[in-house]
Parts: C-alpha cells; structure tokens; sequence
C-alpha cells in the first residue's frame, strides 16, 4: 500500500554523499540541501553553491549541528560512527546502505517521497529504467561478452560491488568475480593475483576511491603478463564520482563508460 505523500518534508538536508545531493537536484529540491560532502563534484559547481561539511568516514560535527538541519542523509555502514555522533546531538539521520541497481532506484524514489515529489521521482527512475534496459538489448547484441576484472582497490584487491556488477552484465560483460559481488562488506570482495590470471580477463576496470588508478603498476603484478586484459593493453580507469557512486551518476556517465569499453574489446579470432 502507497503510504502517501510524508506531511511535513525536510526543509534544511544535510548530504553526507554525493548521491541525495545529485538525487535532490534531479528532483527540483536542491534549496533543501545546507550542506554537503568534501566528495561531491555532481551536479558540476555545486561546491560552490553549499557548505563542504563531512568528508567521508568522518564530519564536522559543530558545523553540522549549526546549519539546523531537520534531516541527515548517508550512505553505508562505514558511515556508523558519523551517523551514531550526529543521532547523540539530537539529529534525524537517515542511512541507506543500496547495493543493487533495484535498491539505488528506490532510494530515488524513498527520497522523493520524503520531500514531496513522489511523481517526478517515479519519472526519474522511469527513465534511469529506459537507460537501463537499452544497455541490456545493445548488449545483448554484442558478438562476444567480455570477461571483466573491475578493481575497487589495490591493496588488498577488492573486486567490483554489486551495482558495479550488474552494470558490466547490463552492458554486455561478464564480471569474472561476479560471484563475490553480492557481499555486503569489502572483504566479502577481497581477491587474490592467482584467482584474477585464473580467470583470464579480457578487461580491466579500475576506479580506486580516492586516488588516481596506475596502470603501469597493475600491469607489473607478478604473473600479471599472462592475464589476457594486460596483454592486450586493456587496463582502464573509471572515474570513483560515475561509478562507486550508487546514485543517479552510475546509472548514466559510468555505465556509458563501461559500454564504451567493452566496445573497445574486439571478438576473439575465429
């Protein structure tokens, strides 16, 4: 049953992620927000516009507490502590922890409820659906669905987080750790050299959270020369804000960009 529209929205939204911020902007409501995280960079400018008042793991509590927000918004358990600290200074704070496709498109449409535009948030998730669903036909089409390695962190190796998964598949791609996706926790994702030139990517996706992706030093791994992606020269580097971001970004610029890679691996011959 439909609860109905929430009877008195949120007036003054602190956005510990980037995600309810470019969610809030895409839905018309970006007046609500009064502050924002240091890693924000969608929609473009919008440093400019808000308060930075939290990085990730951590905030500025003070500050936070000053700007009187009537709601906190966060993402994932390794925001615990931060969202633990603001509840202890008397916040609403209001976690989500998505990690599938479906569950990113309803935080679009659980925060579009909260703050009265249940409809434009319904057409949104309409057209990221569309979006969706014509990257699956073209990859449908594709002549051969290349195997993936996507990295999410060098040391210890951390393979690709479900949404990131199912995106590789949606666009046409096999992700070669698809069955570590589904952990809820990093470690669940945690994998070894021999099991990545086991299973013989064609391509490797890399976005390392918080700095910049070395090619050459992924290529040098020991054993590393007999992974199909390295010798072909296929390492490629996603930008952390399009697709480690479970919001509206990676259903749009990252999952372009994970179409435009794949398109970039040619059949194998014969």
């Amino acid at each position: 049953m439909d609860p109905g529209p929430v009877s008195d929205p949120p007036r003054r939204i602190v956005c510990l992620t980037e995600e309810p911020t470019e969610i809030l902007y895409a839905l018309g409501e970006e007046r609500r927000i009064v502050g924002i995280s240091a890693f924000t960079v969608r929609p473009p400018g919008v440093r400019e516009r808000h308060p930075v008042v939290s990085g990730f793991t951590g905030g500025n509590l003070e500050r936070i507490v000053a700007l009187a927000p009537d709601l906190v918004v966060g993402f994932s358990d390794i925001q615990a502590r931060l969202a633990s600290q603001l509840i202890e200074r008397h916040l609403d704070v209001l976690i989500f922890n998505q990690r599938s496709l479906a569950q990113i498109l309803d935080v679009v449409r659980l925060l579009g409820r909260l703050v009265g535009r249940a409809e434009r948030a319904a057409a949104l998730v309409a057209d990221y659906e569309r979006r969706l669903e014509a990257a699956r036909e073209r990859g449908r089409r594709r002549p051969h669905r290349p195997r993936v390695y996507f990295e999410e962190w060098p040391d210890p190796r951390i393979s690709a987080i479900l949404w990131v998964s199912e995106l590789i598949e949606a666009a046409g791609g096999q992700n070669v750790f698809a069955d570590r996706a589904g952990g809820r926790g990093a470690r669940d994702r945690f994998v070894s050299d021999a099991e990545v030139i086991e299973r013989e990517p064609e391509l490797i996706l890399a976005s390392w959270c918080g700095k910049p992706v070395d090619p050459a030093s992924i290529a040098a791994r020991p054993g590393w020369d007999r992974v199909p992606a390295v010798r072909a020269g296929r390492i490629v580097e996603l930008d952390p804000a399009e697709i480690l971001q479970s919001g509206p970004a990676c259903l749009t610029a990252g999952l372009a960009r994970i179409e435009a890679a794949l398109d970039a691996v040619a059949p194998p011959a014969g």
